[in-house]
């Protein structure tokens, strides 16, 4: 093995170990990453997705969350987020 392919292969290695380590989150069944830090409430987590609070029902972890305990309603690694926007039209 070379030095240049050594080199390489290390790169690879910690790339790998920065994306494990990247904190996430499970939004609506797809997994997302917070490359500059996790939001740490639902409500910050809205406001980095450009959601108004008023319009939708948050699930976190299959529990639903009462809109006025967004902003109290800590969020950690690997949680499962599900969003639901309400539309209105006839």
């Amino acid at each position: 093995m070379t030095i240049k392919s050594s080199a390489y292969n290390i790169v690879i290695i910690l790339i790998e170990m920065i994306l494990y380590k990247m904190e996430k989150l499970k939004i609506n069944g797809s997994e997302r990453q917070f490359p500059s830090g996790m939001p740490r409430t639902l409500a910050e987590l809205l406001e980095q997705l450009s959601i108004n609070q008023a319009t939708i029902v948050a699930e976190v972890d299959g529990n639903i969350i009462e809109r006025r305990d967004f902003a109290q309603t800590t969020l950690s690694n690997g949680q499962s987020i599900e969003l639901i926007r309400f539309v209105g039209g006839g």
